[in-house]
């Protein structure tokens, strides 16, 4: 369990919420005396083990870095075709 202090927890808030979703627990303390806990509400299927789960669902196409077509760029581009 880490301790932080109160001007890191509130400079680093959304890194040491990732670290609670990731299931670890922050002391947060007040010149040395812990405070406060970050702790997960809920335990939830772990971030790190459902990385890679959509893996072979889709398929980048083959010409996926093709130039657009010439009225299809001219469109992104605010031009006329």
């Amino acid at each position: 369990m880490d301790t932080v202090n109160i001007h890191q927890a509130k400079t680093h808030l959304s890194q040491l919420l990732s670290r609670v979703e990731l299931g670890e627990e922050i002391v947060i303390a007040n010149r040395g005396v812990p405070v406060a806990k970050l702790v997960p509400i809920a335990n939830k299927l772990d971030r790190r083990s459902s990385m890679g789960i959509d893996r072979g669902l889709f398929q980048v196409p083959a010409d996926f870095n093709a130039d657009l077509p010439p009225d299809l760029l001219a469109a992104f581009e605010g031009a006329e075709a």
